[in-house]
């Protein structure tokens, strides 16, 4: 039987056309891989990964986007390109780690003092706008409101606050690059 018949029946229940399309499909899903993990053991571990999907969403395969190999592959591929992410990620957070392992102290207090420096120059730069173009500024990115919520609040037209707005944040982007 070909891979389509195999699958659909698969999607019905059935045992044996699993264990046959199996035997038909492990290798080039292993294949395919392979090439996109690399590391053995964990291809493998992808590999039946798909296989024991294939069992649970066989009624999702429809023959008429394309062949059943193709989507199994495909499933296969997408598989793999998570797990390479996800490796790729939980490297990077533990390379993150060990850095601030390394230097936790000096980090810690670098990071806090430097984050009071910006909030001052963010303060020095709000207290330079007009207080009309403060207050909706204030609302819209301290107080989380959309600039029609801004507009309600102020009872004030749309097109007034997206003027403050524009204008003011003009003036902090100014008066922030001269401190950056």
């Amino acid at each position: 039987m070909e891979a389509d018949e195999l699958l659909m029946l698969v999607a019905d229940g059935d045992q044996k056309a699993f264990e046959e399309l199996y035997g038909l499909v492990s290798g080039p899903v292993f294949g395919l891989v392979r090439r996109v993990v690399r590391d053995r053991a964990q291809s493998e571990e992808v590999a039946q990964e798909v296989l024991l999907e294939l069992w649970r969403s066989a009624a999702r395969f429809d023959p008429r986007r394309g062949s059943a190999l193709s989507w199994i592959l495909t499933v296969a591929h997408r598989r793999a390109v998570d797990r390479v992410r996800s490796a790729r990620a939980a490297g990077e957070r533990e390379q993150r780690e060990a850095r601030r392992a390394h230097h936790p102290a000096f980090d810690q207090v670098s990071e806090e003092v430097e984050a009071g420096l910006e909030r001052e120059w963010v303060r020095r730069c709000l207290d330079r706008l007009t207080a009309l173009q403060r207050q909706s500024v204030t609302l819209a990115y301290y107080d989380g409101y959309t600039y029609r919520e801004v507009a309600e609040r102020l009872s004030l037209p749309l097109g007034t606050v997206k003027t403050r707005m524009r204008d003011g944040l003009n003036r902090l982007r100014d008066c922030l690059g001269g401190v950056a």
